[in-house]
């Protein structure tokens, strides 16, 4: 079992809130952690949500809630009972205590507002990101396997590569034919397979429906942001919104879009091999969806995540606002990075207290005042400040 930087985190929260709602794409490894969690409670219940013998466990919640008020109650699949959050409410304010329930989800939209309308106040949130570069060896050769493969535990840790490929086409399928069925999605699977590849193909730039409605035969936009809409609360898709600062400059104001997980692009792109992705033409796009990931999932969800570009050039790939500071990011795949003139006209315009280029190197070194380039395994590292 890889050590899950995010472990020590949930343990906190479960010190401090009656409740931990716990959001993650299927197969991220929600579960795994939640039972080691679980574990050091000992007495603890957990309950699968999409086994029925599990949920008639719970067709009576005020009877069942009380009988173990003394006892960690973990609900993995959450969102296949979502009357649940309506009981929980009550259950927590007649016995307010830390660590009563921890909650494991899949749709975070949909979560998100089911329990804000419940719990607000009595729950956290956190988010289970795929396996990051920091959690495992910081050399490059397993960074290459990662990167491949993407972090879903079963593809990163396959016996080879096509074995991990395997795994992931199996995952797309069962994604698309049954998960989204389960939340409700009533587009056809083979459309929304055929929108998901587009999104691949456009892995990393400025999302535009009407070009992609048009590409799927002439979808109405609204359609085509209704599929993009299911993906990202699915925590499929990730859309990057444009940061926005009032300089007198034309900017862009549509958000990126990038698929969330490496080794779900490079299988919808049919890329199997290192060799086959370091000489495709989405490496570069690939390599800067990677980095986008770890930098969102270092930065935690009390940070702001954009990017900045105007029609003129000025570009960071990412801009990061933590606190009082804020940070840009500019991703190259390069050894020797060289970022051009419009990273050092951004980093004047949305003046950044520090800047980083993140590029595939084993060693951290300075570039220019308050800029410097870092591997990977360092974002964390520089993002704790």
């Amino acid at each position: 079992m890889i050590d899950r930087t995010i472990a020590e985190t949930l343990r906190q929260r479960l010190r401090f809130y009656p409740g931990v709602v716990l959001l993650g794409a299927r197969q991220v490894g929600k579960t795994t952690l939640a039972r080691s969690i679980a574990a050091e409670h000992g007495n603890a219940i957990v309950l699968d949500l999409e086994r029925p013998s599990d949920r008639a466990q719970l067709a009576e919640p005020g009877i069942f809630f009380p009988r173990v008020r003394d006892r960690l109650v973990v609900l993995d699949e959450v969102q296949n009972m979502p009357g649940i959050f309506a009981s929980l409410r009550p259950e927590i304010d007649a016995a307010r205590r830390p660590g009563r329930f921890l909650l494991l989800g899949s749709a975070s939209g949909k979560l998100m507002r089911q329990s804000s309308e419940s719990l607000a106040g009595r729950v956290g949130y956190l988010e289970l990101a795929p396996i990051l570069a920091s959690e495992v060896d910081s050399t490059l050769e397993t960074l290459q396997r990662l990167w491949l493969r993407g972090g879903f535990p079963l593809s990163y840790t396959a016996a080879d590569d096509a074995l991990s490929y395997v795994w992931r086409e199996d995952f797309i399928a069962t994604f698309l034919q049954r998960d989204l069925a389960q939340l409700g999605v009533g587009a056809a699977a083979g459309m929304l397979h055929r929108f998901w590849r587009m999104l691949a193909h456009r892995h990393g730039q400025v999302f535009n429906a009407s070009q992609i409605g048009n590409s799927l035969g002439g979808l109405a936009h609204t359609t085509v942001a209704r599929y993009l809409d299911v993906l990202v609360e699915t925590m499929m898709v990730r859309r990057l919104e444009p940061y926005f600062v009032n300089l007198g400059k034309r900017l862009i104001k549509s958000p990126k879009v990038y698929l969330r997980d490496s080794g779900l692009l490079h299988a919808l792109l049919n890329i199997r091999s290192v060799s086959d992705l370091q000489g495709h033409p989405i490496a570069g796009a690939s390599w800067e969806g990677l980095v986008v990931e770890q930098i969102s999932a270092a930065a935690g969800s009390g940070a702001a995540v954009s990017y900045y570009r105007t029609a003129a050039g000025a570009e960071l790939d990412v801009v990061v606002e933590l606190g009082k500071r804020r940070i840009g990011f500019e991703i190259k795949f390069s050894s020797t990075p060289k970022p051009a003139k419009g990273f050092w006209q951004a980093i004047s315009d949305v003046k950044v207290s520090e800047a980083y280029v993140v590029s595939p190197v084993e060693n951290r070194y300075p570039l220019a005042t308050n800029v410097e380039v870092i591997p990977i395994w360092q974002l964390g590292e520089v993002l704790r400040g």
